[in-house]
């Protein structure tokens, strides 16, 4: 029971934060994170209750905190304020100029609070910490992407965007209602209604040339982010099998993954690789050609016809 009290004190701490942090915080939200049962929750709800903090419920929705309530300002761990080195070198790094300025101005904000000890110790480690892309996430004549995506997806307002497809011979203008974004593949992607194509699209972000909020509001109620995401993992996918030279196996590991990677073992002096690749005639097929001199292909044969299609274009272009 000792041991319990200060554990049971953090949490209450912990949740009059999060409390203050969302408009409406779900109980079943609270014992997930905390890792403790409903009634814990329940308890620890009635605990603030009675130390005199305004809290209102509604069954089935949540608790909130009355309008006007805020806590006192906060200190920060030396631990926590050194998780925010990371994250700040991070958004240097991976997001656009906008939001990265955005961030850059609360971290001034963070830092604030810190004790003067705290902020020699951070100091330390801030001029220690070098995060480092070779990857170009943003197109340079639109270093407001996300920031401006955010804000559409907060008041849910249309964009109107300036995007190089791939597969195009030149840029597109196109009203967007977006859903979300998210990273993969190492690159930033916004998933939302077209209606130019009258259908969901993905947009890739160093693809988008410019980036303009309306005034415009969504004409439709889209489903979550997620609900997408998990529509595209159902994606009929094809077996591939392919020989590789072990010399050149060990550059494949970063990319592989983001093909279907599924297993590898070793023929003698080849690394023979197995995947499940949804694309085979553009994604996979392109991404061989890269290193196809130090490799066979073993199956399908549509990935072999597809590579001599391939090599036949590139011949011609040429020539």
């Amino acid at each position: 029971m000792l041991d319990e009290a200060p554990k049971r004190f953090d949490r209450i701490v912990a949740i009059l934060i999060q409390l203050q942090s969302k408009k409406i915080v779900k109980a079943q939200e609270l014992a997930d994170r905390f890792e403790v049962s409903l009634r814990t929750i329940y308890r620890d709800i009635r605990t603030l209750e009675a130390s005199g903090v305004p809290i209102y419920s509604e069954a089935g929705v949540g608790y909130a905190l009355m309008d006007g309530y805020r806590l006192p300002p906060v200190m920060f761990t030396r631990e926590e304020a050194s998780s925010f080195i990371a994250a700040e070198k991070l958004m240097q790094k991976f997001t656009d100029t906008t939001l990265g300025n955005y961030y850059a101005s609360a971290m001034y904000k963070l830092k604030a609070v810190l004790r003067s000890d705290d902020k020699d110790w951070v100091s330390n480690i801030e001029s220690s910490v070098v995060m480092q892309s070779s990857e170009k996430l943003f197109n340079e004549k639109s270093p407001n992407t996300l920031a401006t995506l955010f804000e559409s997806i907060a008041e849910k307002a249309q964009v109107i965007l300036s995007y190089e497809a791939f597969d195009s011979n030149g840029i597109t203008v196109r009203h967007i209602e977006p859903v979300g974004v998210f990273h993969d593949h190492n690159n930033w992607y916004m998933l939302g209604y077209c209606h130019l194509r009258k259908d969901y699209r993905q947009f890739r972000a160093d693809r988008v040339h410019g980036i303009k909020k309306t005034e415009i509001p969504f004409s439709l109620e889209h489903n979550s982010l997620e609900t997408f995401l998990d529509k595209n993992k159902n994606v009929s996918t094809t077996k591939v099998r392919i020989l590789v030279d072990k010399k050149i196996a060990q550059y494949l590991k970063h990319e592989r993954k983001y093909h279907g990677f599924v297993s590898e073992k070793e023929i003698e002096d080849k690394i023979e690789m197995t995947f499940m690749s949804q694309d085979i005639k553009e994604g996979f097929s392109r991404w061989y050609l890269t290193f196809g001199d130090y490799a066979t292909i073993q199956e399908p044969e549509r990935l072999k016809e597809r590579i001599l299609e391939l090599l036949e274009i590139n011949k011609s272009r040429v020539l």
